[in-house]
Parts: C-alpha cells; structure tokens; sequence
C-alpha cells in the first residue's frame, strides 16, 4: 500500500494546511473545541468558513471563540455520558461534511466507571464518540463526502485493546495502560468506520497531534513530566524541542477533517501531516501506527462491544 503524503513537514500550523481552502457552506463537530488542540482546530476551520460547532462539556469556555466567530455554535456535550451524547445528536438537524473527535482524557490516577460500567478512559475516547457518530450518522451520509476524523495519540504504540477484559475488571488498572489501550481504540473507530460505511461515501481516519502543553496532561504527576523533559526540578514547565506548539498540534487534525488533498482516503493514520507505517507496537518504539491499531478483527470485535451499549435504553 502506498502511503499518503502532503508537502506540509512537521511545523506546519493549521492555517497553513487550509491557505486558499474555502469551506463555505461545510457543517462540522469539533468535540473537546473549547481548549488546547481543539481551540486551534475551530479556528482554523472557521478562518476558512466552515460552520463550526463546538461541542463541549462546558459551554461557557467557548464564549471567546465564539465572540471571535459569530457564526459558529456551541453546544453542550459529556461524552462519558451517553444520555448527554443522545440529546446532542437529537438537537442536530441539516447535513453534517466532518465529525472531528477531538475531545479527550489522559491518564486518570484511578480506576472509574461510567454508568454503563466502563472505564472513564476508554469510554471518553471512544464510546463517547463512537455513539456521536453513530447518531450522526444519517446527518454524515446527507452530506457531499463526509468525514470523521479521530485523534488518537502516539500512546496507542504501547498497548492494543484487551478485548477479553477491557474495563479491568481482572488485571490490575494502570492509568498509562488504560490511556493508550483507549488511543488504540480510536484508531480502531476511524478504522471501523471506514469499513463499514464506505458505502454511504463516509471517510474516516485518525491521527496523532504530537507532544505538546495542553490540560489534557493534568494528571501526569511531576517525575513524569521531567521524565518527559517538559518539567524541571522547581515544577515550572519545559518546551523540548520535540514538542509542538497547540497551533502545530492541530495541524494533522486539520488535515484529515478538511483538505482536498485527503480526498478519498480513508482507514488510515496520520501523524507529522503525513500517512505512518504499519509497525509492530512496543516500548520502545516512537513513531509508525501499531499493527494492533489497525487490525480489521480488533476493530469489528470492538464495534461490536459498542453497540449494544450505545443502542440501550440511555441512548
């Protein structure tokens, strides 16, 4: 399979990936759009004329976007909540070209479920958005070449879904664990969309953003942020050089949801604003997609875990 690539290297800003395209009259989702990655994501859709609605656990946060983008809409969105996802997919109306799954958590010290019983990572990351675009999905199919667009994390190199016991319910929770199984998993989702609603022309891809300072690392505790070298001994944040700015990081995001150039591509992973090799996933590896995250098998066997849930009674 030849791989996709873009004359965009990795300093590439969002609004470079979307210089001189016009999204007028393109409808999308941003999910987590009221900070970080997801702030500069809204910006550079709308600066190009998308309708952007950010949808997010609080509104309020998005008042300045807003202010700037009087045309965009906010709205309320809980995705570890699957009655929130059901009254957000119920007040939309009309076409919907890109569903950005943005929004996320990282990390939680602690093992949480949600009422349906899964653990808070993997059902934010993915359940929470596999139910947004399952019921989504007609407004996606009313649209002229619809997209999903899922961002995952260089963290799902580290460990694949277990399906036999994905919530831990019988191996002991490990935070970074449950994080990059959860990433794993939405590279799956871009993947099970791909294949199974190609024929109502609905693309789907995921990508990581890359390293950088945002509140999705909250609860990383100070001796892994040093490790990191973003941290130093007194507790004040570090930038390595590794590391991107918010604008960079949304760069990829960007690229999926919106450019021609990613016209008909699809069930693919993306990182640095090019398509990443297939590798096989460990510790010490750095960059690629990991053969686990784009298994046909895992991601059928999780859909199928999803969609009983997302089809009960609180959705």
């Amino acid at each position: 399979m030849t791989l996709t690539t873009t004359p965009f290297g990795v300093r590439a800003t969002a609004a470079d990936i979307l210089d001189g395209v016009d999204l007028s009259g393109r409808r999308m989702i941003v999910t987590g759009g009221s900070s970080g990655l997801g702030v500069e994501t809204v910006r550079a859709l709308a600066e190009a004329g998308a309708e952007v609605t950010v949808a997010t656990r609080n509104p309020a946060a998005a008042e300045p976007l807003a202010k700037e983008f009087p045309g965009m809409r906010v709205a309320a969105l809980d995705l570890a909540d699957l009655r929130s996802v059901r009254a957000f997919c119920d007040a939309w109306s009309g076409p919907l070209d890109a569903l950005v799954a943005n929004a996320g958590v990282m990390m939680l010290p602690t093992r949480q479920l949600t009422a349906e019983g899964w653990e808070t990572q993997l059902a934010t990351n993915y359940l929470g958005h596999f139910a947004l675009a399952v019921g989504l999905r007609d407004a996606l199919r009313q649209a002229d070449a619809p997209r999903v667009t899922v961002v995952s994390s260089g963290a799902q190199l580290r460990a694949g879904v277990d399906l036999d016991d994905p919530q831990f319910e019988h191996r002991a929770y490990d935070p970074f664990v449950a994080y990059a199984q959860s990433k794993t998993a939405d590279v799956l989702l871009a993947v099970g969309v791909s294949r199974r609603w190609a024929e109502y022309g609905i693309t789907a891809n995921a990508c990581a953003p890359g390293w950088i300072h945002t509140n999705l690392t909250r609860h990383l505790d100070p001796a892994t942020m040093r490790a990191f070298g973003a941290m130093d001994d007194d507790g004040n944040l570090l930038t390595p050089d590794f590391y991107k700015t918010p604008a960079q990081g949304a760069a990829t995001t960007v690229l999926l949801a919106a450019s021609p150039l990613l016209d008909g591509v699809t069930g693919r992973y993306f990182e640095d604003n090019q398509e990443s090799e297939v590798v096989d996933g460990g510790a010490e590896v750095m960059a690629g997609v990991a053969r686990w995250s784009v298994d046909p098998a895992a991601a059928d066997r999780l859909w199928d875990l999803a969609l009983p849930v997302v089809q009960g009674d609180a959705f």
